[in-house]
Parts: structure tokens; sequence; C-alpha cells
């Protein structure tokens, strides 16, 4: 083997490694929201864990990023441990997919239709579709898919590069001696280890693996100790992954690790013992690709039926090793470790969003009743809604921020777009509930009293914000585009319904039947509220721009105003609920 043909293999294992990472993240982003769907059913029970965590893995090949996200999730406190056993249990059987994927470059026959099975043969004419879809189609999800195929083409042809640099090996004693030594189980396993550790992903170790075995001086006794070994070294990712997490998140990397360990320790032991008393004949004969994946799927399944039954011990076992601690509580939903599955991390600022909306709406409703009957106990609600709503928008916008840089599809996008549109607003309605206390504050400070006429006028106002304020919420929580559709009206009837109120305020200002220092307070609340529905306006303007897959909130805004039928008819209906009761 000259400088070329390293030079070659090493070409060809930076092509295999690309295409496996490119596939893996367009899979994963094309399938979004199935992969919520799965996510979601993480509570139904031990089998269900085990299948959703076989089935994530296998779309996005990758055990490390499903271990990655299910520590996200512990650490989270969407996830028990338990459930995480589960899930990690599966994650090491999905990982198998690929290398029974990989192991059809080994498929050898005459026949017209298998060969048809062979990479080789529908690998150009994947990698022509996927050009043609990545290159010419608008469609975000068409172009994923043209990535998902670009992705596998690369992926082979740096399996096909990498088998060709190393074909040479085959007559070099210096190799043939190598993976005799790897016949050692112990070195195997250690080999296996550390390579998979370095790349961090046993799907890519074991094509490497496939790679090599086209040499025909890979034996079956070599290959499984390597393949064994491989299963301890994916634990990396996750033990890196829990660093700084809080400790049921150690916890869940520490079930992967000892999972793999205990696993590979007893099957390690079997395998040797079988050597020992048995003539394994089948162990000195060169490993094909397809025994290959064979050895790695029939390992984990092994692993899996042997440490099913102790998922409880390992529960104990981890609870063990790290012991209860104190720690302060944080809001730990948005977590970093969701960035290897985006659609996973948009899913969760929706969640974030949606508490951030409830909290924002329940302060501008206090505020609301702190002007009818203020209290101590009030005050202190709507300072510390308003304190946690100014953190949401913190957290929020940096981990939306940092999740709009990622490759995300083109709905995800939008989506993120709208989130960090509708943050802003939620956290100003907020404002308005502490200016709202305020003014009840001076208030009572300062023993102040509105004629009965304006207490009247107030009522329905708040009325009317408070129906503005519920159908906001159904709008941006629910994605009802109905309740969307109803806010514009309402918010130019509280407009008018505004104006109305100064004028009459003015009147009675020059009637002498209110105070100025009222006056003053009573033209503060006027704004705060009429400004709170200018936010609901944003609110459900935002909702439809997205649903319309637009994002020019002011022209859609426009339009519902002057071209919409529907939106005359509730205009005129709020007109007389709130308008006409005015004297």
């Amino acid at each position: 083997m000259d400088i070329f043909n390293a030079l070659t293999l090493m070409g060809g294992l930076s092509l295999f490694l690309f295409g496996m990472n490119i596939m893996g993240q367009a899979l994963e982003r094309r399938a979004g929201g199935q992969l919520r769907s799965l996510l979601g059913k993480f509570t139904t029970g031990r089998v269900a864990g085990i299948l959703t965590g076989l089935c994530v893995t296998a779309v996005i090949q990758s055990s490390s990023a499903t271990t990655v996200m299910v520590v996200g999730f512990v650490n989270s406190g969407l996830m028990t441990l338990r459930q995480a056993v589960n899930v990690i249990m599966g994650a090491n059987v999905g990982t198998t997919v690929t290398a029974w994927i990989l192991s059809l470059a080994g498929i050898d026959s005459g026949n017209l239709f298998i060969r048809l099975l062979k990479p080789s043969s529908f690998t150009p004419v994947l990698a022509l579709t996927g050009i043609i879809f990545y290159m010419f189609c608008r469609d975000g999800k068409k172009k994923d898919t043209g990535t998902i195929f670009l992705g596998f083409a690369t992926l082979m042809f740096g399996m096909e590069t990498m088998s060709g640099a190393v074909s040479g090996l085959s007559d070099i004693p210096a190799f043939q001696n190598l993976f005799l030594l790897f016949r050692n189980p112990i070195l195997g396993v250690l080999a296996g280890a550390i390579l998979t550790a370095i790349i961090q992903s046993s799907s890519a170790s074991v094509g490497i693996l496939q790679a090599l075995a086209v040499t025909g001086q890979v034996s079956y006794g070599a290959a499984v100790p390597i393949i064994m070994g491989q299963n301890i070294g994916t634990c990396l990712t996750a033990m890196i992954s829990s660093v700084g997490a809080n400790k049921n998140a150690k916890r869940a990397a520490l079930v992967h690790l000892s999972f793999n360990v205990i696993g590979t320790a007893f099957w390690m032991l079997v395998f040797c013992l079988a050597r020992a008393f048995f003539s394994l004949e089948f162990l000195s004969e060169p490993a094909s690709l397809f025994g290959i994946a064979a050895a790695h799927s029939v390992f984990n399944l092994l692993c899996m039926v042997l440490m099913l039954p102790m998922s409880g011990f390992l529960e104990k076992l981890v609870t063990r090793l790290v012991p209860e601690e104190k720690q302060t509580e944080s809001y730990m939903e948005l977590d970093d470790r969701f960035f290897t599955a985006p659609s996973i991390a948009l899913e969760r600022c929706r969640k974030v969003t949606a508490d951030m909306a409830y909290t924002a709406v329940a302060s501008l409703k206090e505020g609301i009743a702190s002007l009818k009957d203020f209290s101590p106990e009030l005050a202190s609600s709507i300072r510390e809604k308003e304190e946690k709503t100014d953190y949401y928008e913190d957290i929020l916008g940096t981990y939306l921020v940092k999740l709009s840089t990622m490759q995300i599809s083109g709905p995800d996008s939008m989506e993120a777009a709208k989130l960090l549109k509708l943050i802003g607003d939620f956290e100003r309605i907020s404002d308005h509930a502490v200016n709202l206390l305020e003014a009840a504050e001076e208030i009572q400070n300062k023993n102040l009293r509105f004629t009965d006429t304006a207490v009247t006028e107030l009522e329905i106002l708040f009325s009317a914000i408070s129906e503005i304020l519920d159908l906001a919420l159904a709008a941006s929580v629910e994605d009802d585009l109905q309740a969307a559709s109803m806010v514009e009206p309402l918010e130019q009837v509280i407009d008018r319904l505004k104006e109305k109120m100064r004028t009459s305020h003015i009147l009675r200002l020059q009637q002498g039947g209110c105070s100025m220092e009222a006056g003053f307070v009573w033209s503060d609340m006027l704004t705060d509220l009429e400004r709170t529905s200018d936010h609901c306006s944003n609110i459900a303007g935002c909702v439809l721009d997205i649903a319309h897959q637009s994002m020019n909130l002011h022209e859609s805004l426009r339009e519902i105003r002057n071209d919409s039928q529907e939106y005359r008819q509730k205009f005129q209906e709020y007109k007389e609920k709130y308008l006409s009761v005015l004297k």
C-alpha cells in the first residue's frame, strides 16, 4: 500500500463520514413531525419506549444522537430515568440498520434483479435524483429528500473508495498479523471502543470494519470482539453531553454506559468460554459484509434480551453511583442537547412559548383585577409573573436564535421566526400588567375615585380586553386560525372604545365631575389597555401570516380589514356588543 492508496483511503473515509452525517441530518428534518410523534409515546410503557428508541435511531442513523436527546429530556424532567432505560435499549438495536444498508455492497450475483440491489447499481440513480431535487426544487421537503439521496450516494461512494483503497492490503503480512492480533478478545474490544470513541459513531465504525472486510483478512474471530467494543466507544458522546447537567441526566448517560459495559462483559465471557470448549471453525473464516451486519444486530439484540429484565437494577445502580444532591431549581426545558434533533428543540420552544403566553395573559388579567380590588398578594403575583415572562423572553430568544442557525427545514424556520415575534408581544403584555398595577397602587395610595359612569365604561373595556386576550392566547397556543381572524375586528372596536372613553373623560373634567389626578391615571390606564389590544393584534396577525406562509404582518392585516366579509361581520358584532352600550 503506497502513499496514494493511503490518501485514497482517507478521502473515502472523509466522504463516508460526511455522507452519513448529512444524510442523518436531512432524515431528521424530513421526518421532524413523525419524530415528534414518536417521542410523544415515551410514557406508554416499556415496549413502546424500546420501539421508540429503535425507530428514532433508525431514522437519524445515530444511537449517540438519540441518547444525547434522552439525556436532554431527563435533564429537563420530561422523561423519567426508567423511561430513559427503555429508550436507550431500543437505540442500541436501531443503530444496526446502517450496517445492513452498507452490507448491500457485498451482493455478488449474475442475476439482473439481484444486481440491481447492489448500491453501485442504484446509487448513481439516487445521486442524479438527489441533485435534481436539491438544485431545482424550492419546496423544503423535496430539498431534504434530495439531500438524503445525495448523502446516501456520498456515503456509499466513500465506502467503495475505502474498500478499493484497502483491497491491496490482503497481500501485506503486517496487515494480516494486525487482524490476527485482534483475535485476542481484549485487544479487539479496545480497538473497537477507541475507534468508535474517536469518530463518535458506532454505525460509522461498523462501516469501516465492513470496508476492511473486503480484503478477506478480517475473520469473524477478530470482527466480533471489535463489534463488542464499538458499543462501549459510542457511550462517550452521551457522557460528554451529561457534563453540567443535573443528576438524573448524568444517570441517564451512565445507564447507556452501564448497559453496554455489562452487556459486552457478559457476552464476551460467553464468547471466550464458547471458543475454549467448542470448536468454532467459522471464527477463522473471512467475515463478509452481511456477516458483520448480522453479528452487529445479534450482539445488540442479545444485550437487550440480557438487560431487559435488569432495567430496574440498572436504575438502582446508577442512582447509587450518582447520589442525590441539593440543587437549585432552574428551568431546563430548553436544553442545548436538543440541537442534535432541531425538530425536538423547536417543539420544546413551542411548549415554553405557550407557558409564557399563559403567564403573560394571566398577569394582564390580574392587572385588571388589581384596578377593581387591590391587594398586596395580587401585586406580588403580577410582579412575579412579569419577571417570569422577562426570563422566558431571554432564554427563548437566545435559544431560538441559536436554533435558527442550524440546518432546519423551511417550515421549521418559519415557525422559529413566528415564536421570536410572539415572545416580544407577550413580554410587552406583562409590562402593561405592571403598569396597570402601578395605576392601581396610585389609586389606592391617593384614595382616588372615579365617577359611576367612568367605572361602567371601564368594565366594558375590561370585558373587551379579556376577550381579545383569550382569542390571542387560543390563536398562539392552539394555532386557532378562527380565533386569530376574530382579533383584528375586536382590536379596531377597542381603539374606537378608547377614543370614545377619552372624549367622555374630557367632558367630565370640564364639568368638574373628575379630578385632574384621577384623570392622569385614567389616561394611562386607557393607553395600557389599548396597547395590550395592539399586541394581541400582532400575535394573531403573526399566526395568520405563518399559516399563509407570509411574514408581511401589516399587509396581512390590511387585507383582512379591506377584503374580508367575515371581518366586517365580526366588527359589527363587536361594535354592538361594546360600543353601543356606552352612553
